[in-house]
This record gives structure tokens, sequence and C-alpha cells, in this order.
């Protein structure tokens, strides 16, 4: 019998936790993260934008390579909603961004979610207490908003993710918690340019190479950002392509 909606959003917590205790990879986490939010939250990509030690925020993890275009889009252009949600604090929703409204406030946002094929945004930020470390920013191609349960859901997924990556702020001063963040930050340089070597070695697209990446450091029990480091010094040989 096919799982309902509820019972494999609770895989998707018992999931995420188990990802917390084993190893603890925050990339993995974060990936994992919003590749759930797609499959479970209805909507058609997702990504996640964290603070530096500076403030400043960075791409971490995208769903899809549109997705991760349109984020880094907002970060260069210092233009968007999920900026706007980082520095409020607050949810901005967004049922379609072809609205007069939503292109005055963000013109070039517009433009290029247009472009990407997205019509909808709703970015949640990742907050406890008055401290907001990042978004989850959820895609839509279609602008019909969420459903308050939906709503309701990526608000519990956000506050794992939060809550995931401050857990050691209980044991550890805060330079440690920045100076994760920063190594993760730094990981996803190493990742993305992983992704850039296999998709041309592979001849694939940049997605598919990143499946296949995560694909073989799960097999192999790899840490993916090692494993990324290996496939940029050619170490690490990866089946797959065309």
């Amino acid at each position: 019998m096919a799982a309902t909606v509820d019972e494999r959003l609770a895989q998707a917590f018992v999931e995420l936790a188990d990802t917390l205790v084993a190893g603890y990879d925050l990339m993995e986490f974060l990936q994992t993260l919003t590749d759930r939010c797609v499959e479970l939250l209805d909507v058609d990509a997702a990504g996640l934008l964290l603070a530096d030690s500076r403030g400043a925020l960075r791409l971490i993890a995208a769903s899809t390579e549109q997705a991760r275009v349109v984020e880094l889009f907002q970060i260069q252009n210092d233009e968007g909603p999920c900026l706007d949600c980082y520095r409020t604090g607050q949810a901005v929703i967004v049922s379609d961004i072809r609205a007069s409204r939503a292109a005055a406030r963000w013109p070039q946002f517009a433009a290029a979610a247009r472009e990407a094929g997205y019509t909808g945004v709703h970015a949640i930020p990742m907050r406890l207490r008055d401290q907001v470390i990042g978004t989850l920013n959820l895609f839509k191609t279609v602008p019909d908003g969420l459903d308050p349960a939906v709503v309701v859901a990526a608000t519990a997924l956000v506050d794992v993710a939060t809550i995931g990556i401050l857990q050691e702020r209980a044991v550890r001063q805060q330079e440690v918690v920045a100076g994760q963040l920063q190594r993760a930050l730094n990981s996803r340089v190493i990742i993305e340019q992983a992704k850039g070597v296999l998709a041309e070695r592979l001849r694939v697209t940049p997605d598919e190479a990143f499946a296949l990446l995560r694909s073989y450091a799960r097999d192999h029990n790899h840490p993916l950002t090692e494993l990324s480091g290996d496939v940029i010094r050619g170490t690490a040989r990866i089946p797959g392509g065309k």
C-alpha cells in the first residue's frame, strides 16, 4: 500500500533526524531537506540560503539547476523575496510573481524567476527565537499559492533544519557554529566545481552530474565534500553519462 502524505512526511523527519545523528554531514542533511520539500510539499523546486560569518547570504542547497540560478541571481543583485525574508525574519509569500506589485518590488528578480519558469515563491525564515540564520525558499510554476497545511509542514521542516544547524550552540561557543556554517559554504564551492567537472567529463547536465555524485557518495559511504574534491583532482572515477 502506498504511503500517505502524512506518513511520508513522518518518514522525512526520521530521515533528517538520522542524518543528524549519523556523522552529521551538513551538506547531505541540507540537500536532503530541499529534496524532501519538493517530494512532499506540492512545490516544483526548493533552495536554501545560509548566512556566512559576516551575515551575507550564500547558496547552500538547491533541488534543481534552475532554482540554483534564481537563488544566485537574488544574492548577486541584492533583490528578491528570499532576501527580504532573511532581513525581516518573516515569511514572504508571492503567489504570482507576474503581478504588478511583485514586479514593481523586485523587477530584476521577477524577470529572472519568470525566465526560469517560476511564478510563485514562498520564502520561510530559518530562525530560532530572534536569530535568523538563513531561508528556505519554495518555488512553484503555477500561481496557485500553497495550501495552509503545506505551509505548516514546510515550517516544521525548516525548524528541524535550523535546530540541526544550531545544535552545537548548547555545548560550544558561537564561533564554533559560525565556523561550521562557513565550512558548509566552502564545501558548496567544492561541490559546484565537481558538478561542472563531472558534467563535462560525462557529457550530462549539472543536475544529472549532481545526482551521480550524491548516489556514488551514498553507495560508497564517502562524504560528499571529500568525494567532490577527489573528482576535481581526478582521483575519483564515477561511472555514468551518455
